[in-house]
């Protein structure tokens, strides 16, 4: 007598599972995300992690593109943690920690210390990338303190491809970048991926000359887009997203 007839029964398990997929899709959708932007962080700290093995084993072109690499995934997690509204003190952290990886071990082992001196020329780059990341707060928005250490990375790594390696070349290249990352002059916030279009062009050339030409190609273009923006910082890239 008081039993739901079946049709109704049906149609309320029905629903309840519709429901319930559907709010697990929500809180899936919500977990990507809020943590999209890790994800990057979390591969741009695989890329470097990736170089220190290649350059302990002696494969600096294959460093050098895993550089090159994580100088791509930099550039698109904080675009990406902004677009989605998904910024956070663990998101920070995590990105600082895999930027001193890729751009400061990852990118000091190219210089293949030998001696002291060598030794001493590839610790101070990584305090001078240590310095940059925990110490040079700008407080001005849309602008840097110093030389964002994954260009002066992308630049070392593309003079290492186009000398074949020049280790004397390198290091002076190194000198000048760790000059330059603890000088405290001003530097353009780019956010390449939320401004102009020219400069989504410029990023998406980057990728397509990484991951899909010669080696000489992406070094090039590389080369020329962080020289760019080393030394004509707000002439070039002055941010007006």
């Amino acid at each position: 007598m008081w039993m739901v007839s079946p049709p109704v029964g049906i149609f309320q398990s029905t629903k309840k599972l519709f429901l319930s997929e559907r709010a697990g899709r929500g809180r899936t959708l919500e977990f990507i995300r809020k943590n999209a932007a890790n994800g990057l962080s979390v591969a741009n700290l695989v890329a470097g992690l990736s170089s220190v093995l290649c350059s302990l084993n002696r494969q600096y072109h294959h460093s050098c593109w895993l550089l090159l690499v994580g100088f791509l995934l930099d550039l698109a997690d904080g675009a990406v943690a902004r677009q989605l509204d998904a910024c956070s003190a663990l998101g920070a952290k995590l990105d600082d920690f895999a930027d001193f990886t890729t751009f400061g071990l990852a990118t000091a082992l190219l210089l293949q210390p030998q001696g002291v001196l060598d030794g001493l020329l590839a610790i101070a780059y990584v305090m001078a990338v240590f310095a940059r990341l925990c110490f040079f707060s700008s407080g001005i928005p849309f602008t840097y303190r110093g030389l964002p250490c994954p260009y002066a990375s992308s630049l070392l790594a593309g003079t290492f491809l186009l000398t074949a390696g020049n280790v004397t070349l390198l290091r002076v290249t190194a000198v000048v970048m760790t000059l330059f990352m603890v000088d405290r002059g001003f530097y353009p916030h780019d956010k390449v991926l939320e401004s102009q279009l020219w400069k989504k062009v410029v990023y998406a050339g980057g990728v397509a000359a990484v991951l899909f030409s010669p080696a000489v190609v992406a070094s090039v273009y590389c080369l020329a887009w962080s020289t760019s923006y080393i030394v004509f910082p707000f002439a070039v890239w002055s941010c007006k997203a």
